[in-house]
């Protein structure tokens, strides 16, 4: 006799007891669930579990408009607006030089990152550069890293309490405003990039404005007969020596751009569109910071603004009115924008790490809304304990500087394989340029990364290199781990354009 499957037993059990032969919803449903299970069908908790867990799933959505409201937003934020005084006391009123100086090396070091986006989109980021390029144990050290190198989500929510406090009547908390709005906006990013990226581009106009404005009240105070004159000692304050180390210091200011690597899995046209966004943004803050250095250095004594926040100087030469605006619109939606930027971009590389086995699958669960809530949790307690261990904006500027400029060498090195590992996509690339100007452009960025890091180092304590070379150590460890224990199983996470 032939043996019944699932839905033949229940059609037959319906003829057996009288049935009319209709089948009722409930029973058709009924039906089809078994008929499943006997088939080797899924239940929801499988579909969900295989769907959602890897970087290809995510909403491509992004386009040029929204990735630019994300790079401009990451790099205006703390750096102009904590470290304006900090370059004017290295530096005295050649702090624009400085800015834009700053600018031209960290365009060096983005010299990799453009030509390689314009080839392949990568859906880890940084992460899958290091995976492509430097090796499996290079990306899972590079996982490790990320993860302490966030911790300047810490900074930027510290920045924005201090100009927040400014605003209240009885000051306030900056520990507990600084935690705020670190979780407002991660409970916002929750609920998926397409939100996120449309908040992001308003904060973006009303910080723009904010700025040009200060630049335009504050440029007619301004004395150019005496300001580029060093009669007074003020230009140059420091030497060459100063000068380049506040040009070192300044690359937090004027870096970020590359934050867009980040969110390359949900980019609609990521090939013809980061590395366009990564070059007009950069050189297009440069040139507004080079603006508002100039009004900060050169309105007030540099002795009165120099290690002093852009509110002294905005509170001389705005009105009330304009001021308050200046304080919200500009101080603190710079440091909201980037604080928003880096949360959305953050979380894709350990993602992608999480799908390779670097740390566990399960983090990478994504909710409804396609946003990885386990990982951001984490990046949420790497924000919260440096606040609540009460450490100063400049100690988590240095944690983090070096291991950046340690990457940007190794990526850079590396990265000059990318002609002959993808000859294709190199000839289709909009950026391609004779192979020997290639090779040309990538030792300028190892040179622009050297010297920015020597200066950096030189102006380190023990305590912090040592803590630098701790982070660096146990990346290494734990990508040998997990790679020789076999849990570590890197997968392709590049697409050709």
């Amino acid at each position: 006799m032939k043996r019944r499957n699932a839905w033949d037993r229940l059609c037959w059990r319906r003829r057996k007891h009288g049935g009319n032969g209709r089948l009722s919803f409930f029973t058709v449903s009924l039906g089809i669930s078994n008929y499943l299970k006997q088939n080797g069908g899924f239940s929801m908790s499988t579909a969900t579990k295989q769907t959602f867990s890897s970087t290809k799933d995510l909403n491509r959505t992004l386009g040029k408009k929204e990735l630019m409201g994300i790079a401009i937003g990451q790099i205006i934020g703390a750096g102009v607006m904590s470290m304006m005084g900090v370059a004017i006391a290295m530096t005295g009123r050649s702090a624009n030089l400085a800015f834009m100086l700053s600018a031209v090396f960290t365009m060096c070091t983005f010299f990799p990152s453009i030509f390689i986006t314009s080839c392949i989109r990568m859906r880890g980021g940084a992460y899958t550069q290091f995976a492509v390029f430097a090796g499996d144990k290079w990306a899972g050290y590079s996982s490790v890293v990320s993860v302490i190198g966030n911790m300047s989500l810490a900074m930027y929510a510290l920045s924005f309490a201090q100009y927040a406090v400014a605003l209240l009547p009885s000051g306030g908390s900056e520990k507990i405003i600084a935690l705020s709005v670190g979780t407002i906006f991660f409970i916002l990013n929750f609920f998926g990039v397409d939100l996120m990226a449309k908040i992001q581009n308003l904060l973006v106009i009303v910080l723009l404005i904010s700025l040009t404005m200060f630049a335009v009240f504050g440029l007619p105070s301004v004395d150019f007969g005496t300001y580029f004159s060093n009669a007074d000692g003020l230009f140059l304050s420091n030497g060459v020596t100063g000068f380049l180390t506040a040009t070192a210091y300044l690359g937090f200011a004027t870096g970020g751009a590359t934050v867009i690597l980040g969110v390359s899995a949900e980019c609609k046209n990521p090939t013809k569109d980061i590395p366009f966004v990564i070059v007009t943004s950069t050189v297009g803050v440069a040139l507004l910071y080079g603006l508002v250095a100039t009004t900060a250095s050169g309105v007030l004594p540099v002795a009165e603004v120099a290690n002093q926040p852009l509110t002294l100087v905005a509170a001389e030469i705005l009105p009330k009115p304009l001021y308050i605006f200046f304080i919200v619109g500009g101080a603190m939606f710079a440091l909201a924008t980037t604080l928003n930027s880096q949360i959305m971009s953050a979380t894709k590389p350990i993602m992608q790490a999480c799908e390779d086995g670097w740390f566990p699958k399960s983090l990478a669960e994504l909710s409804r809304y396609k946003t990885p809530w386990k990982i951001m949790l984490i990046f949420y307690i790497v924000l919260v304990v440096p606040i609540l261990l009460d450490l100063e904006i400049a100690q988590i500027s240095s944690l983090v500087q070096i291991l950046g400029y340690i990457n940007n060498l190794v990526l850079t090195t590396t990265a000059m394989k990318l002609p002959k590992m993808f000859p294709e996509a190199w000839e289709k690339s909009q950026f391609r340029v004779p192979i020997p100007v290639f090779y040309a452009l990538m030792v300028i960025t190892c040179i622009a990364i050297l010297i920015q890091a020597s200066f950096m180092l030189s102006s380190m304590n023990i305590k912090l290199i040592l803590f630098n070379a701790a982070t660096m150590a146990f990346g290494f460890f734990w990508a040998f781990y997990r790679y020789g224990s076999g849990k570590a199983k890197p997968t392709v996470s590049y697409e050709m354009a």
